[in-house]
C-alpha cells in the first residue's frame, strides 16, 4: 500500500478547523468538501485516461478523457457521506456507490450492513471516502469487499489516520495483488483504549450531522 500523507498549507489549515471543538456542524461540513477536494487532487494521480482530439477555435488539440468504465466512488455511510460532495466536486462523472459498515465496539472489527454496488467490479477504479482511520478494521473490510467484486485499482481517502490503523489496514491487505493507496490529511499520534484517535477530531458522523437520538 502507498501512503500519502497531503503536505499542504491550506490542508493543515481546514484540517486544524476541523478539530476544534468549537467549529459548528454547517461549518464542519463546507471545510470537509474543501478539504476532500484538495486530497482528491492528489487521489486522482492514477486516474486511468485514454486519447482524445477535440477541435478549439484555432486547431485539433489532443488531449485525454476519462477511460471507461468510470471511476467508482463508495462513501461509506454515514460519515463518509459528508465527503462525496467534496470528491464529486473534482470528478463529476464518476459513479456512485455506497457500502454501509458498523465497528463492534467491543471486538472492533467491522461487519457490512448495507450496500448499493454494482456486483461485477471489473475493471474498476474505486475511490473509497471513510473520515477516520482508526483501528483500520471498516477500511480493510471494505476494501476486501470491493476487491472480492472484482475492483483492480483502489484508493482510500481519509481526513485522519492512527499508525495503529494503518499498519492493520496493511497487514490485512498484504495478501491482495491489487493496487492499494492511501491518501490522508494528517497522520496522529494514536489511538486511545476506546479506539478513537489522539488527538483526532471526535466522532466525524456527529460532527457532520449531530447525534440522533
Amino acid at each position: 500500500m502507498q501512503i500519502l500523507v497531503v503536505d499542504h498549507p491550506l490542508v493543515a489549515h481546514k484540517l486544524t478547523a476541523l478539530r476544534d471543538e468549537r467549529t459548528d456542524s454547517p461549518t464542519f461540513r463546507r471545510l470537509t468538501e474543501e478539504l476532500v477536494t484538495l486530497l482528491a487532487y492528489e487521489a486522482t494521480r492514477d486516474v486511468r485516461t485514454g486519447p482524445v482530439t477535440v477541435q478549439t477555435p484555432v486547431a485539433e488539440a489532443q488531449g485525454v478523457k476519462l477511460s471507461a468504465p468510470k471511476p467508482l466512488v463508495v462513501p461509506i455511510l454515514r460519515a463518509g457521506l459528508g465527503m462525496l460532495e467534496g470528491m464529486s466536486r473534482l470528478l463529476p462523472t464518476a459513479e456512485v456507490g455506497f457500502l454501509g459498515m458498523i465497528r463492534d465496539e467491543e471486538t472492533l472489527r467491522a461487519s457490512t450492513y448495507a450496500e448499493r454496488l454494482p456486483e461485477d467490479l471489473s475493471g474498476r477504479q474505486c475511490y473509497v471516502l471513510d473520515p477516520m482511520l482508526a483501528t483500520g478494521g471498516t477500511l480493510s473490510a471494505a476494501i476486501q469487499f470491493l476487491v472480492d467484486r472484482g475492483a483492480d485499482h483502489i484508493t482510500a481517502i481519509c481526513l485522519l489516520a492512527a499508525p495503529e490503523g494503518v499498519e492493520h489496514v496493511e497487514r490485512e491487505l498484504t495478501h491482495l495483488d491489487v493496487p492499494c493507496n492511501l491518501v490522508i490529511a494528517g497522520m496522529d499520534s494514536h489511538l486511545n483504549e476506546k479506539g478513537y484517535i489522539v488527538p483526532g477530531l471526535g466522532d466525524a458522523g456527529d460532527r457532520l450531522y449531530g447525534v440522533a437520538q
